[in-house]
């Protein structure tokens, strides 16, 4: 959702976010990013609360994406748009830092929080040693021996 302009193929694939399906709660970064890049607040609320999954189509119809196509519809969008040219600019890139203030200070405050590093420390620690058992396990039925 962060590019700047977003094409789809329209034959396959979906826009979607299934965090809520499996319990995964959305850090406040990446809530920013969809509040900014979705131009209606009840796509968001779909996409977020629901898990729905949008098919080329409806990701056009509302908004999360600019045009479909492939690898050619996509070099002649850039085209028609200048991009190109408009990206070779330094003002484009301070454009788009000020567009994108608030999530940049999310990211930011997240990555310097010390508590959110903690806890990021914590579960990859959990999942080192998680990992561990699963090899000793593993290594344990090679020998014939299995260990619960």
């Amino acid at each position: 959702m962060y590019h700047d302009y977003r094409i789809m193929n329209p034959h396959k694939g979906y826009l979607c976010m299934n965090e809520i399906e499996f319990g995964v709660p959305l850090k406040p970064p990446m809530s920013s990013v969809f509040r900014q890049k979705l131009p209606r607040p009840e796509t968001y609320r779909l996409i977020v609360l629901e898990g729905k999954r949008f098919n080329a189509l409806e990701s056009l119809k509302h908004g999360m994406v600019d045009h479909l196509g492939g690898l050619e519809e996509a070099l002649k969008y850039i085209a028609e748009l200048n991009l190109v040219v408009k990206g070779d600019s330094g003002v484009y890139a301070l454009f788009k830092k000020e567009m994108f203030r608030q999530t940049i200070e999310l990211l930011d405050d997240e990555e310097e929080d010390p508590k959110l590093r903690l806890q990021a420390q914590q579960q990859l620690d959990r999942d080192e040693a998680a990992r561990r058992k699963v090899d000793e396990f593993e290594k344990s039925l090679k020998s014939g021996r299995p260990k619960l």
